[in-house]
């Protein structure tokens, strides 16, 4: 059957695909219309089978905090290029997965994914969709729930890094300085753990091996290789771990000294670092 332009732009207007594309699925479709938007759906599914592989370092980083201030949500929708996360389509996409996570609470990422919308289909559906229109990987590379007395977030201005801290002992204390300060020290000191009782037993192991061969290769004598070694695991937790770390505005105080003198009892409860292409 004859295909027309006003049927062509009907699917477009449906699906959100290109002219060219509408066309030949309608083809395809012999002119039905839930065909051809399967047909569309299929293109999604072989483009990603195809881009599976590729390395996504572009996208955005979205965050939210509710109206009391104790809950934070981030979400990290990751693509290939950046003209792509620069395309409306892409935008509404990730805002569109945090107010799904805003909506539902999403303990995690696959519930997020999995979580259906107004159409019925999950949200990892509408992501093919997206990836058969634009024709690059799109993945959701991160998702973070954070809740605390009071939880404060940072943006980069890159728009590809994104950071959640979490305050307890906050009492009526205003912590929005603190708070954006210690953000950005999580963003450009990068630490592993809270303390040093957050961090992995592997992680340990290494930093731990790593001292000991650097001592061996320094001529350290053998029975002072573990005592050296300490040493530089302690050194690892003062760089690595947020409380220990020097204050990136102030070297006198560590992150734990500053929230003391802020205000007796204020802590870190928990803080997530998300950055995408890095």
């Amino acid at each position: 059957m004859a295909i027309t332009a006003q049927d062509v732009n009907k699917l477009r207007q449906m699906t959100g695909a290109g002219m060219m594309d509408c066309k030949k699925a309608l083809t395809e479709a012999d002119g039905d219309f839930d065909k051809a938007v399967d047909v569309l759906r299929k293109q999604g599914q072989k483009v990603a089978a195809k881009r599976a592989d590729n390395a996504t370092s572009e996208g955005t980083v979205l965050v939210q905090i509710s109206e009391n201030g104790k809950n934070g949500k981030l979400i990290a929708l990751a693509c290939e290029t950046e003209p792509v996360s620069n395309v409306e389509d892409f935008k509404n996409l990730a805002q569109a997965i945090l107010d799904t996570a805003v909506a539902t609470d999403a303990a995690d990422k696959e519930t997020l994914l999995a979580t259906t919308a107004e159409d019925g289909r999950p949200l990892s559906e509408h992501i093919v969709d997206l990836v058969g229109k634009l024709g690059e990987k799109l993945d959701v590379v991160a998702y973070e729930n954070i809740s605390a007395e009071e939880v404060v977030s940072y943006i980069h201005s890159n728009g590809k890094l994104g950071v959640l801290v979490g305050f307890e002992g906050v009492n009526g204390t205003d912590v929005t300085d603190l708070g954006k300060d210690v953000a950005m020290q999580i963003a450009a000191m990068k630490p592993v753990a809270l303390d040093k009782d957050g961090v992995d037993a592997a992680t340990i192991e290494r930093e731990i091996e790593v001292g000991k061969d650097q001592a061996r290769a320094e001529g350290k004598p053998e029975a002072m290789l573990e005592k050296i070694a300490m040493g530089k695991l302690n050194k690892f937790y003062r760089d690595n771990t947020l409380l220990n770390q020097d204050f990136v505005k102030d070297s006198s105080l560590t992150i734990r000294q500053l929230l003391e003198k802020t205000a007796k009892g204020l802590t870190v409860k928990d803080f997530k670092r998300v950055a995408i292409g890095a």
